[in-house]
């Protein structure tokens, strides 16, 4: 087997196909979100508190900017930036409570749907083609199962971190010291908001930028040759911590700024710059001392692919 073109971690061959595949009910993810859903719909309007609802917000923004968007997409998947492991750690910690996978899984979710989308076809599951629906049962509660996949081989770096393998075996369980935290300073509507609550409109709303980022909206670029495209969701912008200007991430996927154009708000790249100024944070990378991504043009020139406006590289629309 040889790696991947764009991903250091899947591994194919002759055999390995994006598309024969069958979409099956995942039991452990599917119990999982839908016992939070079930909880939160129920219970979250009939313990509606406003220091409830606050420590939703609080802990909402906290595991999906330090965590999700910064721990987990920007540094452990991307390596875009580089940082003190004890901060690594955390964020990647308050990653996984965002309650969708352990950092392994993450990891291997983002890789092989990266790497499918990144030939010429895939099968529907990986790029969102299915219906709104048939997409969220499929997202939410079910996986794909390829008949002929690609290995995933994790770097050493983090295959031999007992801190990240201890978290990955324990990922949902990680919610009970908090949950029971909850409980004893907000009783149990600090619990239900601040764990069942969260996790659910989280998770749920990882599926919606996804589903809408991969079939409408706005692109500055375009990527030749694979089989899906990225789109800017701007009104998801600052709910997303700049996950949703994924137009840009599929252009420049190794960035740790995705908000590339101006008014395009990135919390999480505002972080990284909070954490380069406290001295945390270096070698951060961006359209400016990143080469373009392989078959990339702008919309607005159609000429040679693999020239992502190269006209603004260093002015001020990547500043």
């Amino acid at each position: 087997m040889k790696p991947q073109p764009g991903s250091e971690r899947i591994f194919v061959d002759a055999s390995t196909d994006p598309l024969d595949g069958r979409v099956r009910w995942a039991p452990a993810k599917s119990l999982w979100l839908g016992g939070m859903t079930a909880v939160a719909i129920v219970l979250g309007p009939l313990l509606f508190t406003w220091s409830a609802f606050a420590l939703f917000i609080v802990t909402s923004a906290i595991t999906l900017c330090f965590g999700h968007s910064v721990g987990m997409h920007r540094r452990l998947i991307h390596a875009s930036f580089d940082c003190p492991l004890w901060l690594e750690r955390l964020c990647v910690y308050l990653g996984t409570l965002v309650g969708m996978a352990g950092p392994y899984g993450m990891v291997r979710l983002h890789d092989f749907r990266d790497w499918a989308q990144r030939q010429t076809a895939c099968h529907d599951y990986s790029c969102h083609r299915a219906g709104f629906w048939r997409d969220a049962w499929w997202q939410l509660h079910c996986t794909l199962v390829l008949k002929h996949p690609p290995e995933f081989r994790l770097e050493r770096r983090l295959a031999d971190d007992r801190f990240y393998a201890f978290v990955e075996r324990t990922w949902m369980w990680q919610q009970l010291p908090w949950a029971i935290l909850f409980l004893a300073i907000g009783s149990w509507s600090w619990l239900v908001w601040g764990i069942c609550v969260r996790v659910a409109v989280c998770v749920t709303g990882h599926w919606l930028i996804g589903h809408y980022s991969h079939r409408k909206g706005g692109q500055t670029w375009i990527i030749e040759g694979v089989a899906a495209q990225g789109y800017n969701v701007g009104i998801a912008g600052l709910i997303s911590m700049g996950e949703s200007w994924h137009n840009n991430h599929h252009a420049y996927p190794g960035s740790a700024k995705l908000g590339l154009l101006p008014g395009q708000i990135d919390l999480g790249w505002w972080l990284i710059k909070a954490f380069e100024a406290a001295g945390l944070a270096s070698n951060i990378k961006t359209p400016d001392n990143l080469a373009p991504r392989p078959g990339s043009r702008r919309v607005d020139e159609p000429g040679t692919a693999d020239a992502v406006a190269p006209r603004h590289r260093g002015s001020a629309l990547f500043q």
